[in-house]
């Protein structure tokens, strides 16, 4: 079992940067893909970014790629996603996700997930 924690989340202007964090408790993540989902208000929660370390693919949505980097501490407990240039259509709850490792898995599709964090308000002004 893995329970997860974000953090970090809040208000920022557009053009800002949030750093926000996923901890995980019960396990290490080294078996792990992790994503990060958000769902702003009155819309389908969405994929925002993935990583699989042990297989080194990292996949980023195209809204955010280019912006936002998934990465991980060296203990393998935490996630982390950092936010640049954040805009106003960045803001949502965010979500963190685990799922053990698997080749026929894309890390883009919510369901994959078994283990989800409660979520992080992010609210970017204008």
């Amino acid at each position: 079992q893995v329970q997860l924690v974000e953090s970090g989340g809040g208000l920022v202007q557009a053009g800002g940067s949030l750093t926000l964090s996923c901890a995980a408790s019960g396990r290490t993540l080294g078996s792990y893909a992790m994503g990060w989902f958000r769902q702003a208000p009155g819309k389908e929660r969405e994929f925002v970014a993935a990583k699989n370390w042990s297989g080194g693919s990292t996949y980023y949505a195209a809204s955010v790629k280019g912006r936002f980097t998934i990465s991980r501490d060296s203990a393998e407990t935490t996630v982390y996603l950092q936010m640049n240039s954040l805009k106003p259509e960045d803001t949502a709850v965010y979500y963190c996700a685990a799922v053990r490792v698997s080749a026929s898995f894309s890390y883009r599709r919510e369901t994959e997930y078994d283990y989800w964090g409660q979520g992080t308000q992010v609210t970017v002004s204008s």
